[in-house]
This record gives structure tokens, sequence and C-alpha cells, in this order.
């Protein structure tokens, strides 16, 4: 099983931190992520804090890492990339 370039394997889970620079911009980030899990029906550990985004999947009736995270995984880096990362860079 392939894990997406930017997120580490963690027991049965795989992680990304994503630098927000500051709470507003990570808060909307969450918030975004929130939709694209209720839409995937699945859900990640999600972890907001002053300047930072951890993002935690684990699929939980599995045990393990499944497609569903690989998925989830892609569509979230899919997110920061045309959403989110450039709005950090601008302050």
């Amino acid at each position: 099983m392939d894990v997406p370039a930017g997120w580490t394997g963690i027991g049965k889970a795989i992680q990304r931190t994503f630098e927000t620079g500051d709470f507003n911009h990570g808060l909307a980030f969450v918030v975004a992520i929130g939709r694209l899990a209720d839409a995937a029906d699945h859900h990640p550990d999600v972890l907001l804090t002053y300047p930072r985004v951890v993002v935690t999947l684990t699929t939980h009736d599995a045990g393990d890492v499944t497609d569903r995270d690989l998925r989830l995984a892609v569509e979230i880096d899919r997110l920061w990339a045309e959403r989110f990362a450039a709005a950090r860079d601008r302050g």
C-alpha cells in the first residue's frame, strides 16, 4: 500500500501536518476537511493548533489503513494545494 507523499505511517494510521500559518486559515481548512470527510463518509482525527493542522487517518473498524484512508488523503492534499497552500503564503 503506497502512502501519499507528505503522509507518514504511524502505527496503524497515516498522518500529515499542514502548516497553516495562523489559526483562522487552519480553522477554514478543518471545516473544508469536514465537508470532504462527510461526503466520503470517512472521518479523520483532526487537531487544530496555532499554526498547524494535523490530520490522522485510519479505518477504525478494519484496525488499519485502507484504501478509504488513502483516497481521503489524496483528496485532502488536493484541497490543500488548490485552496489553502497559496492562501497561507499570502498571509
